[in-house]
């Protein structure tokens, strides 16, 4: 059986927004500072014990009910492959205000720095568009990255990203280590791997200490060490951001080590295939399976829910974990 899942949203976040999630959820306002939503988490902020977990209707956070029937919400063959890990997080994000520049380290980086099982490689699905920073438009040497940071040079480090237009219904992949921002006003729909691990270049016109907070912990010098400074060629950055296709597959196939995202257009009828899956409705009203699910509801199928059929006027994002099969990162 599908489950609907309520916004949950971590409050106090160092930066601004919120609004548009209220909007496209048809809830009311939000507090100024609550710009993510963490849908079917069960990954926690970094640092915190819970908070950001996703708590089903029973009671129950997300984690331990995964963790007590693996089968039932996974499946058989992402279990023989990944194990219980759900290898996903798949979030609401709104960008009152302009995201930091910043990076996020690989599996290899994380796991022998930080004890964790995976990096951060992250898709957007872009709501409401604007401007998005992307990768290096020149190297950058090693000094020169430290010094930048430790002058809150932001100006110039902004200056040195690719500045890329986005719409709705674009797609932009970011790398793990590759530099990025996001631009005020944008609404997207996030995937990536089920960690909170940031690298934080600027704070000053932040809600953080980033002298404390920006580097996880482990000292800029070594954090750095995370983040690719090499240009991000134009032909490069082109097949990172791009138009979504009509239907079907969304993301490039060679995202599909990290995480998948489908969309679904209902005229009628429809179907969603088997497997374990976060699902946002993104335009009109459709039925899941005899449930009613409006624009901006979001749910939660387990791989025993079994294909579920559609009907109405709409679309529905279908975010899924790596495939099960074929080469890791």
């Amino acid at each position: 059986m599908i489950e609907r899942l309520p916004s949950n949203r971590p409050p106090q976040r160092f930066y601004r927004g919120g609004a548009q999630i209220s909007s496209f959820r048809s809830e009311p306002a939000s507090a100024p500072f609550e710009p993510e939503d963490w849908i079917g988490s069960t990954t926690t902020i970094f640092g915190e014990p819970q908070l950001g977990l996703t708590r089903l209707a029973d009671g129950r956070l997300l984690r331990d009910a995964v963790a007590a029937d693996p089968e039932h919400w996974l499946g058989a063959g992402h279990m023989a492959r990944w194990g219980s890990d759900t290898r996903l997080l798949v979030k609401l994000l709104d960008a009152g205000q302009r995201l930091p520049v910043h990076a996020h380290p690989d599996d290899a980086f994380a796991a022998q720095h930080l004890g964790h099982s995976h990096g951060k490689a992250e898709a957007w699905y872009i709501l409401t568009g604007g401007t998005v920073h992307l990768g290096l438009t020149r190297d950058v040497g090693e000094a020169e990255l430290a010094a930048m940071v430790e002058g809150q040079e932001v100006d110039i480090l902004l200056a040195l990203l690719h500045e890329v237009a986005v719409v709705p219904g674009d797609v932009v992949f970011v790398p793990p280590g590759v530099l990025h921002a996001i631009g005020a006003g944008v609404l997207l729909l996030e995937l990536q791997q089920p960690e909170d691990l940031s690298i934080l270049l600027e704070w000053r016109d932040f809600a953080l200490d980033g002298t404390a907070d920006g580097h996880l912990g482990l000292g800029f010098e070594l954090a750095l060490t995370a983040v690719d400074r090499t240009a991000l060629p134009r032909e490069t950055l082109a097949g990172l951001v791009r138009a979504a296709p009509p239907s079907n597959s969304l993301l490039p196939s060679d995202t599909d080590i990290f995480f998948r995202l489908e969309r679904v257009r209902v005229s009628g009828s429809g179907r969603i295939d088997a497997g374990f899956a976060v699902l946002v409705v993104t335009e009109g009203s459709v039925s899941l399976s005899g449930y009613a699910a409006p624009c901006g509801s979001t749910w939660l199928m387990p791989a025993d829910a079994g294909l579920l059929e559609l009907d109405g006027v709409g679309e529905v994002l279908v975010a899924r974990p790596p495939v099960s099969t074929g080469r890791q990162w």
